[in-house]
């Protein structure tokens, strides 16, 4: 079986798609994971992509699909594969496709997480590190017991990264919209594209996710 993962960031597409590797054997394929990977090989190619993103432009939609391509025809994606990260445009899609064709891959299911920007807003932005042991919390959801107290390591200082603020947030909250809103209609008049309600637990997505499945 052969998914695509699409949603906002911070959604939650890399943790469902790390549960589906654990309970189905679908090999998790991050986009960013493939691009490190090979960056880190010091291949000829790894080193035109290091070039490439140093310089904050993005990869080939060809150079992509290529790499997409050898990595899902390694052994360990022969029960099928979870596909995080790629496509984000319609002509990123198309060029999935007409790989897919050529090597004989039906995509089985588009599942799209879909949070509200309010909501993600305050997901993201409560996120909070403590400096000390590295322990996640939030602000809002998972608050420490004290104020300026670690559960774990005692009195501390908590750090929250530029990107989460919600400014930052909305930002690349708009951008998704922009930029991957056009792929919805492209994958349901193929009939594939499923919602799942990203506003539950993640046990309770991976639910709805495992009864789409069973379904099929």
């Amino acid at each position: 079986m052969n998914l695509i993962v699409l949603g906002p960031p911070g959604a939650g597409k890399s943790t469902q798609a790390q549960r589906l590797e654990a309970d189905r054997a679908l090999k998790h394929l991050s986009t960013e994971k493939i691009l490190r990977t090979e960056m880190a090989s010091g291949s000829e190619l790894g080193d035109k992509l290091k070039t490439v993103m140093d310089a904050d432009k993005p990869v080939p939609d060809g150079v992509m699909v290529a790499m997409i391509a050898a990595r899902i025809g390694a052994p360990d994606c022969a029960e099928g594969f979870v596909l995080n990260g790629f496509p984000r445009t319609v002509a990123q899609a198309e060029a999935l496709d007409v790989m897919f064709e050529e090597h004989e891959i039906s995509l089985d299911h588009v599942i799209q997480i879909v949070v509200p920007e309010d909501a993600m807003v305050e997901k993201i932005s409560g996120r909070m590190v403590c400096d000390q042991c590295g322990i996640n919390y939030h602000a809002f959801l998972d608050p420490p017991h004290f104020d300026d107290e670690c559960d774990d390591c005692g009195p501390t200082k908590f750090t929250r990264r530029p990107e989460d603020s919600a400014d930052s947030v909305r930002a690349r909250m708009t951008a998704y919209e922009e930029e991957t809103a056009p792929l919805l209609p492209y994958y349901q008049e193929r009939e594939v594209l499923t919602d799942v309600d990203g506003m539950t637990s993640p046990d309770e997505i991976a639910k709805q996710i495992e009864d789409l499945l069973n379904a099929a």
